[in-house]
């Protein structure tokens, strides 16, 4: 199997405190997933280190083999695929690929600002699967209180007063309400999988649907 760049960021896994790549016997990696990993420090493992003998399951015990219905929350544990965790990771999966199919249908500055979203999404779902703070703070140049104040005042700042998305928006500014959709409803899973915990992850897909939002006010605009 060819391994591309968007494959070998989700894969990546934490090993005595170091980001690590598992790489299966056969497979390879695209020029981009290689340098990245190179460019990124990340070391290449062959996959046959990264099973365990067994696996720990939150209720303290252990499994030989994975069953179907489970699922890894990280390298030694083993879930119910039903878990809060994968559940986000789940959402977070429909978040990308709403982003993906907006990029694909944008050019010029609004792509690149929806490019700069996607690459933020995947950055917070690795930075969830390796229990990382989130470090990202700002998105297209503007902190949370900036994000805030745009989105709050958008006439204001844009000249473009709120408005409820219709038919006649356009497919592009359509497709990014939908993926605004996706980042809250993404955050809501977060808020169910860390009910005493992890609020940079909320604040963060709370900045992210403010962004989004921005986009669409500035498409409402042309």
């Amino acid at each position: 199997m060819l391994c591309n760049l968007t494959a070998v960021r989700d894969n990546i896994r934490n090993r005595d405190g170091k980001r690590v790549y598992y790489l299966a016997k056969g497979d390879q990696l695209t020029s981009d997933a290689r340098d990245y990993l190179t460019r990124e420090r990340i070391e290449i493992l062959p996959a046959s280190q990264a099973r365990p003998e067994r696996y720990r399951l939150l209720s303290g015990g252990y499994m030989e083999d994975k069953p179907e219905h489970m699922t890894h929350l990280n390298a030694q544990i083993l879930v119910e695929k039903t878990h809060p965790r994968i559940l986000f990771r789940g959402a977070v999966d429909t978040l990308e690929a709403e982003l993906l199919l907006a990029c694909a249908a944008a050019d010029g500055e609004i792509r690149r600002q929806l490019e700069e979203a996607l690459r933020y999404a995947r950055t917070l779902l690795r930075n969830e699967v390796l229990d990382e703070q989130v470090t990202v703070e700002t998105l297209g140049g503007m902190d949370e209180k900036a994000l805030r104040a745009r989105s709050h005042r958008p006439q204001e700042y844009y000249g473009q007063p709120h408005f409820m998305p219709s038919p006649t928006d356009g497919l592009l500014l359509l497709q990014v309400n939908k993926a605004r959709c996706a980042a809250r409803a993404a955050e809501l899973k977060a808020v169910a999988a860390f009910p005493a915990g992890r609020e940079d992850l909320l604040r963060a897909f709370n900045r992210l649907s403010s962004f989004l939002y921005l986009i669409m006010i500035q498409l409402k605009t042309l």
